[in-house]
């Protein structure tokens, strides 16, 4: 929204919008547009990406630096004893980075039950090391980490807790897990959490155990939130000596609690890096995360290739988008002797536009769909995924048709296969489904047959549909070309995605523009090129197969 400004009072009236204010204005202007969210920020927008999962982060223009959390995986709860160790957590401020670079961010699962670590989480030259696993029967001491899991029951001495901030880094990743209950002890220690060590279980015949170690407090994201908090230790029986104490629960951050024999621990939470809680039988630690905030100036472009989740900076009003689904596979012979080509995958959907609205301070998911999978032998190419961000969804493309198994329909459809008897046709599938206006996609062409068994020169799959044209029919002994991608300047310069994947024959069908694979005879093609949408490629004759169809993207750029 704009507001003249000053009212002609100092000099010619002046426009004010939320990118620009330039020319003299009174301190009520100022005021007055400041309040109504409309005065430029001088300091750009702040930026908070969370990603929950492994992908790819692209540095945006004009950006040098991060502020960052990354918190690994949380270790698994230790059968008859210890609690999981929390996942290393790490944070800072000023971690250099390179505009236009693709980061690849590794987000740590949790360790699985039992003395099982979690996984690392990795952005940059950032690493935190994954939680250790909780003692068990089998394994007594707590495994090392960062944080350590807690020891388990018996031993004399007390089997050791693991050794946190492994390998060591500052400031420190995370802390000790505790000590188990000793030889007359029938409990586990607690694992170690971000913050605070785990607690040793109670020696002697008390049998109570360990609690998990405190996680620590983030405000990266606007708000206090704390991770990795170490697993609680379990008790494991009520026989002699002494009775049967209570479970310890998991530190704050997600740690899991222990469990008292019968009952399991119970597992670290999701996205906290928590460990997992000790028991009869542990439960597994809880995935990490990683979150970068930053700041972008005016009109800057963001590329997805990823999913993730975007949190819109505060007075930004609306964004220009695209967005394209995952290319379709392409489909499989079944047969090699009677050269049965199949159909190419189609593109994903292409949906572009401008001034979508969008709400500052919202945190909007942001999936980027996976291509499709070739077909088994003698099947259809699986489906590519959609990819979506706000109320925008492009469909992933059709799988090509492998056998007489049905081209799929999609965001463009995939291309109908030649494995078919004497003059006899197969239809490719059908585009922009569901329908969007504008359409998202083509139909898949059709493949021929004329003859009974096959050979080279008398079949031909279609090609796979594209986001500006169908895919081409198949003719004797030709595969259908795929259908033409379309262009977009989001980021500034064009570029063609959504290609469709090429159908085979004797003489192959070539991919279409924007990432369309071409398609093969005996081997199997290239794949849809990645982050295109474009289709994968037919195939002729066994033992190759259809290709897969490259994966999606979504590129956003805000208007403010």
């Amino acid at each position: 929204m704009r507001h003249r400004s000053n009212r002609g009072v100092i000099g010619p009236q002046q426009l004010v919008t939320t990118s620009s204010g330039s020319g003299i204005h009174s301190i009520l202007d100022h005021f007055l547009n400041k309040g109504a969210g409309n005065w430029p920020s001088a300091g750009g927008y702040t930026v908070v990406q969370t990603f929950t999962a492994t992908s790819t982060w692209t540095c945006p223009t004009g950006v040098t630096e991060v502020e960052y959390l990354v918190v690994a995986g949380g270790g698994g709860g230790g059968s008859n004893g210890g609690g999981g160790g929390a996942g290393g957590f790490r944070t800072g401020t000023g971690l250099a980075v390179t505009a236009g670079t693709d980061y690849t961010v590794t987000v740590g699962g949790g360790g699985s039950a039992g003395r099982n670590n979690g996984s690392d989480s990795v952005f940059s030259t950032i690493t935190s090391t994954g939680g250790g696993g909780g003692g068990t029967s089998a394994s007594q001491t707590g495994a090392n980490g960062g944080s350590g899991g807690g020891g388990t029951q018996g031993g004399s001495p007390a089997f050791a807790g693991g050794t946190g901030n492994t390998p060591s880094t500052s400031p420190s990743q995370g802390n000790n897990g505790g000590a188990g209950g000793g030889y007359y002890g029938q409990a586990g220690g607690g694992g170690g959490g971000a913050f605070s060590a785990g607690t040793a279980a109670a020696a002697g015949s008390n049998n109570i155990a360990g609690a998990g170690g405190a996680g620590a407090n983030s405000s990266i994201t606007g708000s206090s939130v704390t991770y990795a908090g170490g697993g609680g230790g379990g008790v494991s029986t009520t026989s002699a000596p002494g009775t049967q104490g209570p479970a310890a629960s998991g530190g704050s951050g997600g740690g899991g609690n222990g469990g008292a024999a019968p009952a399991a621990g119970t597992s670290g939470t999701a996205n906290t890096g928590g460990g997992g809680g000790g028991g009869a039988s542990g439960n597994a630690g809880g995935s990490g995360i990683v979150i970068l905030k930053y700041t972008v100036a005016s009109q800057t472009v963001f590329t997805f290739k990823g999913t993730t989740t975007w949190k819109c900076p505060a007075g930004v009003t609306s964004v220009d988008y695209l967005v394209v689904g995952g290319g379709g596979g392409g489909g499989s012979p079944g047969d090699g002797t009677n050269q049965n080509p199949t159909g190419g995958g189609g593109a994903g959907g292409f949906r572009t536009g401008t001034a979508l609205s969008v709400t500052g301070g919202t945190e909007y998911a942001i999936t980027v769909g996976a291509g499709g999978t070739a077909g088994t032998t003698g099947n259809s190419g699986n489906a590519g995924s959609n990819s979506v961000f706000s109320i925008i969804t492009s469909t992933g493309g059709g799988g090509g048709e492998g056998g007489v198994s049905g081209a799929g329909n999609g965001g463009s459809g995939g291309g109908g296969s030649g494995s078919v008897n004497s003059g006899g046709t197969r239809p490719g599938g059908s585009g922009n489904t569901p329908s969007v206006s504008p359409s998202q996609g083509s139909n898949g062409g059709t493949g021929i047959g004329a003859g009974n068994p096959g050979t080279a020169t008398d079949r031909g799959g279609g090609g796979g549909g594209g986001a500006s044209a169908v895919g081409a029919n198949g003719a004797l002994g030709i595969g259908g070309n795929g259908g033409a991608g379309t262009s977009s300047s989001i980021s500034g310069s064009p570029v063609t995605y959504a290609g469709g994947g090429g159908g085979a024959g004797g003489t192959a069908g070539t991919g279409g523009a924007g990432g369309g694979a071409t398609a093969g005879a005996s081997s199997t093609p290239s794949a849809g090129t990645v982050n295109t949408g474009g289709g994968g490629g037919g195939c002729r004759a066994t033992p190759g197969t259809g290709s897969a169809g490259g994966s999606g993207i979504v590129i956003i750029k805000i208007n403010q």
